[in-house]
């Protein structure tokens, strides 16, 4: 029986899609529904990458974010929901074709289920037996954010607190809309997925004092993450801590992997090796982007490999900047160009012999975590190395991870 959603209020804005905190009517559960507006054939190809990804990972893993159900919203009051395996060939079709069914974005806004007042809001007889998301806030079909460009013309600049950095954004144009005559018009498409409490990892991370038992379980949790979606043929282009959230549990924080909108899955290779397929697509974030991509050379999933040892750099040391505008502090490693900073991948792109510093030497502050050991240094630098392929593989992290991090230590799983 189909269900219905309640919208609550947003939560959270990326560069393609807006989240917000739900519920499902019927049971009262608590589910975070993302909105993908339909505007360009570039955005849908990215959310029906998504979709793949999110349906291949299914439930499957506790540090993956779990997708619940998908929706399509083609009209006013019409949110078809799409059956497990089925994809929304309008979609498809947008995206093979480079262009979008007719209507405007004011068009777009005058039919937006969520547009009328709840007075007005009314469901036919031939609508009950779809399912209905009703809005309690106040902004709908707002526009993302638009994406950053690697290219910049400041670089980021060290402040005079410990391990802080000030940045430019770098912003690209957002897609031109297209339009063509012929498609059913497709306003949205809806994924309903977990909920997550604690917000992102960057969020949840910083806003407590540093706990070294806590950053390891983080650290183990996302090796897990990683090593699942690569054993899937799944490689995701884009890991950052804001693309990592966290749910609180009873037995502590629990991190999930989320927005797989640059991810790349290999299909029908059930036995093909990650590491031999290369991309050719520049993407990711500037301050997790391994080397080769920096370079513009084709890459394989151990790109994902070193956008991690970045994060688990960051963690264990917490090595922290500060994004202008926002003034947002983020987690984050880089290396040091006199009062300017360099992504680490840009670094090792311009000079594959650089010798990265682990632990770091600068002075640490009463509040920053004891530096990690020799173990755990050797296994950052090995995910650091700016050859692809002396990088450990997914499958070798786990057992990496815990033996590093028993080092003086008990090593305990994630939860």
């Amino acid at each position: 029986m189909e269900e219905l959603y309640t919208l609550e209020r947003e939560v959270g804005r990326g560069s393609y899609g807006v989240v917000f905190e739900g519920h499902v009517s019927k049971t009262g559960q608590c589910v975070a529904i993302k909105r993908l507006p339909c505007r360009s054939p570039e955005g849908i190809e990215l959310y029906l990458q998504e979709l793949w990804a999110m349906r291949a990972t299914a439930k499957n893993h506790p540090n993956v974010i779990a997708l619940h159900g998908c929706l399509l919203q083609t009209g006013p009051k019409t949110l078809q929901p799409l059956k497990p395996g089925q994809l929304p060939l309008e979609l498809v079709e947008s995206a093979l074709k480079g262009s979008v069914g007719g209507g405007s974005r004011t068009q777009e806004r005058e039919h937006s289920p969520f547009s009328r007042s709840k007075t007005q809001r009314r469901t036919s007889h031939s609508d009950r037996s779809r399912p209905q998301l009703h809005d309690r806030t106040d902004t709908c079909f707002a526009r993302s954010r638009q994406d950053r460009t690697h290219s910049y013309s400041s670089r980021p600049k060290l402040l005079d607190r410990t391990n802080t950095e000030l940045f430019r954004p770098r912003k690209r144009p957002a897609p031109e809309e297209e339009e063509a005559s012929g498609l059913r018009r497709c306003a949205a498409l809806w994924l309903v997925m977990e909920y997550c409490d604690g917000g992102d990892l960057n969020q949840y991370l910083l806003s407590g004092a540093p706990d070294p038992e806590m950053n390891h379980s983080m650290v183990q949790q996302l090796g897990s993450a990683v090593a699942f979606l690569h054993g899937l043929h799944i490689t995701h282009r884009d890991l950052k801590p804001d693309n990592v959230l966290v749910r609180l549990t009873p037995a502590g924080p629990v991190v999930k992997v989320a927005d797989f909108g640059l991810s790349k899955m290999s299909v029908g290779q059930a036995k093909c090796d990650l590491t031999r397929q290369h991309f050719s697509s520049t993407c990711g974030s500037d301050f997790y982007m391994a080397p080769e991509v920096w370079g513009g050379l084709s890459y394989t999933s151990q790109a994902d490999i070193f956008s991690l040892g970045v994060m688990f750099w960051a963690v264990l040391e917490r090595i922290t900047f500060l994004e202008e505008g926002s003034m947002q502090e983020q987690l984050g490693a880089y290396v040091c160009k006199g009062r300017w900073l360099m992504p680490l991948g840009e670094a090792l792109s311009e000079n594959p012999d650089l010798q990265l510093c682990i632990p770091l030497k600068a002075r640490r502050a009463p509040l920053l975590p004891p530096p990690p050991g020799q173990a755990v240094c050797a296994l950052l630098r090995d995910m650091l190395a700016s050859d692809p392929d002396a990088r450990p593989r997914a499958a070798q992290l786990e057992g990496r991870i815990c033996s590093a991090l028993s080092e003086g230590t008990n090593c305990h799983g994630p939860g």
